[in-house]
């Protein structure tokens, strides 16, 4: 029998939408169409008789002549737009959907130039498509590997505190039932002690739902949740830590908040991890056009140029996840640092595009 190839299940495949197609959506879709890690959800022209029209409707991938809907696809990871329309650009900057990645401008048609290029050789085709697909699986492979590093540190926050408080309160109540009939005024102390595990059990569940979701979306308050952060992160590692916050947020897109936080979560995971510390200051700037953000600890430091040579060991220092972050929002993040002198990390992003005030 012939060897069968082996599909990737669709919830792990890169779900596309493409924005124009002419040369560039053409190509692009012919680049991606075949790549067994992407699928493409969507492809959006005004003209359908446009030639990456046609290759969608042949290649039986959805087309449509309005844009917006693919913005509103509840499933999508990346939007390319490769039109160079001021009104697409626009409505990609105001789309509020961090989950999804958009790529457009300079940038998607410098992507879509380099494809056609690339697609006149099949050597050169083939060539690039391995390392497209190389990049993806190590894409996933960091993203399976965030996520379960994530869940397990959830499951040991539950197990070693939730869950050791609800034991105790299980064996108080327990106690209580013993004196009751025996001893009214014991089991009134031992009501008033389970009533406090009880409150520790509480503050325990609320701070688990907020390290799921810090940046409630109902607000998306950037002091409040760094703060709230700070103060259990000191609590749980005793690493003394204080945080200021200058400016304001109305300035903010939502999307720029949340990487944000996430960029300094990154960051104090890091001091927890590597430096060794006994006190970080994390600093937030919000100024007219550029917010600054500065995470500052005491710790071992490290040599920065031996550690930039080697691309694991800067990846799994949680660096290139801040740089790449910081990167997306048209930023980005500066380390300095030398053993025995402490890190400092710099995160500068531009705020050339505000958010009107009442979406702030």
């Amino acid at each position: 029998m012939p060897p069968q190839t082996r599909r990737v299940p669709k919830d792990q495949m890169i779900r596309v939408a493409i924005i124009g197609a002419g040369r560039g959506g053409t190509s692009l879709i012919h680049i991606l169409h075949n790549d067994p890690l992407v699928t493409i959800v969507g492809v959006a022209d005004l003209d359908p008789r446009a030639a990456g029209v046609v290759l969608a409707r042949q290649l039986k991938i959805p087309t449509t002549s309005d844009y917006r809907r693919l913005l509103r696809l509840p499933k999508v990871d990346t939007i390319i737009d490769v039109t160079g329309n001021d009104e697409v650009a626009d409505a990609l900057v105001a789309l509020n959907r961090p989950e999804v990645a958009v790529v457009g401008g300079p940038g998607a048609k410098f992507m879509w130039q380099l494809i056609d290029e690339r697609i006149r050789s099949k050597e050169e085709l083939e060539r690039h498509l391995h390392e497209y697909q190389s990049l993806y699986r190590l894409y996933m492979r960091e993203v399976r590997h965030a996520i379960s590093e994530e869940r397990t540190r959830i499951a040991l926050d539950i197990h070693d505190g939730l869950v050791q408080t609800l034991a105790g309160l299980s064996y108080k109540l327990d106690l209580c039932r013993e004196f009751l009939a025996q001893d009214p005024d014991r089991c009134a102390r031992t009501l008033e002690e389970t009533q406090g595990v009880l409150k520790s059990a509480i503050e325990e569940a609320r701070q688990v739902v907020f390290n799921l979701k810090p940046l409630h979306f109902d607000r998306l308050d950037l002091h409040t949740a760094l703060k709230t952060y700070a103060k259990t992160y000191a609590k749980q590692y005793q690493i003394a830590t204080t945080v200021t916050v200058t400016g304001s947020e109305r300035m903010l897109y939502p999307k720029t908040k949340i990487f944000l936080f996430r960029i300094i979560q990154e960051a104090l995971s890091n001091v927890q991890k590597h430096a060794g510390a006994s006190k970080v200051h994390v600093g937030v700037e919000i100024e007219k056009s550029t917010l600054t953000a500065t995470i500052r600890d005491n710790g071992m430091g490290f040599d920065l140029p031996e550690v930039s040579k080697n691309p694991e060991k800067w990846a799994s220092l949680g660096l290139k996840g801040m740089t790449e972050r910081a990167r997306l929002l048209g930023g980005r993040a500066r380390i300095d640092t030398d053993p025995g002198q402490g890190t400092t990390i710099t995160v500068e992003i531009p705020l050339t595009n505000k958010e009107p005030e009442r979406l702030g």
